[in-house]
């Protein structure tokens, strides 16, 4: 979660406007053997991070589109396709996610400190993120209304994600001066910081259990690397161009990384068997420009590719039984770096 890895690293059937030639099997590709049938939720703009409902018949999820100039963020019902913007329409927003019961909804948005878009990263310094320190985490009624503020410290606090046990909340803060995980109660109440080392730890998800977290991190060692990085958060910027997997417990203690491929790894989430993760990861390319889905057991071994798109695949969540699958692609877009949502039916 956080800011996108987009454009450089990067079922409503019918009511959605699909063509016979975008049916449920011509956008697999031949080696995505685990997609029984895939279909495009989306059409054009920037759509990402799209999450379940804990019923699973609603998306949230983050969309630039139509005259918006940033994130908003949106609830798409699957039976019917239909779309509705429940974020206030200025600043931006990312990391939307339901509460257990579907009554609320949580999201990050600068809404409340500048109406217009943050502005992007300068990249003549080489590729980086915004880690934009007006974002706070936000909850509303899955309809946008009843918006209550849930973090109040300065700085950075996103990427939040609920526990299935509905008693946790995991997100990533710069509260303490440095991008940490912590844990906190659904009222906000009870913060608990869980991750210590200095580098960036985000993008936490919950296993379906609740007794495991699993995320990402980009941590330094040796000074030069642990200067840069400083430098840059000054900035409020970072710059991932590594990031590997790791997975603790939910209180934060027995943290182990299980990836070493020296990539850049993200969007994390948990197989419903709570053995095995789901990933992104530009590992398959030189270039590092494209992302695949990966699968991986929890200590590491068994690493299988999921898919072969040579552009885009990421922020991949698996429903309670196993049996779909949602993810975001720049596959069968009209225009280069288009990013929609597709969900597929799964098989092992």
């Amino acid at each position: 979660m956080a800011p996108r890895i987009l454009t450089f690293f990067l079922c409503a059937f019918c009511a959605l406007g699909l063509s016979p030639g975008d049916g449920p099997s011509s956008l697999i590709l031949p080696k995505e053997v685990h997609f029984r049938t895939l279909r495009q939720l989306t059409f054009g703009g920037q759509n990402a991070e799209g999450y379940f409902s804990c019923d699973e018949t609603k998306l949230i999820f983050q969309s630039t589109r139509d005259s918006l100039k940033c994130d908003q963020e949106f609830v798409m019902d699957l039976a019917s396709g239909s779309v509705r913007m429940i974020s206030t329409g200025r600043g931006r927003t990312t990391c939307g996610y339901f509460f257990p019961g579907d009554t609320l909804v949580l999201f990050s948005s600068t809404h409340h400190l500048m109406s217009e878009c943050p502005p992007r990263p300068d990249f003549s310094k080489g590729y980086t993120w915004a880690v934009t320190p007006e974002y706070d985490i936000f909850t509303a009624r899955p309809d946008g209304s009843n918006l209550r503020r849930m973090t109040t410290t300065p700085g950075y606090d996103a990427e939040a994600t609920i526990s299935p046990r509905g008693d946790r909340i995991v997100f990533t803060s710069m509260r303490n001066g440095d991008l940490d995980l912590y844990s906190m109660n659904l009222d906000g109440t009870g913060v608990q910081q869980l991750t210590h080392e200095l580098g960036y730890d985000g993008g936490a998800f919950y296993s379906w259990d609740g007794s495991m977290i699993v995320y990402r991190a980009c941590h330094y060692e040796d000074s030069a690397s642990a200067s840069v990085y400083r430098q840059l958060l000054a900035q409020n910027l970072v710059r991932p161009l590594h990031m590997e997997i790791f997975v603790m417990n939910a209180d934060g203690s027995h943290k182990r990384q299980i990836t070493f491929n020296g990539a850049a790894n993200f969007a994390p989430f948990f197989h419903p068997d709570n053995r095995r993760i789901i990933f992104a990861s530009n590992m398959a390319d030189p270039q590092g420009r494209d992302f695949d889905l990966y699968l991986i057991n929890i200590d590491g071994s068994g690493l299988e590719r999921v898919t072969y798109n040579d552009t885009f695949d990421g922020f991949p969540m698996f429903t309670h039984d196993g049996k779909k699958l949602v993810f975001a692609s720049n596959r069968n877009g009209k225009v280069p770096h288009e990013t929609n949502l597709f969900i597929a039916d799964w098989k092992e």
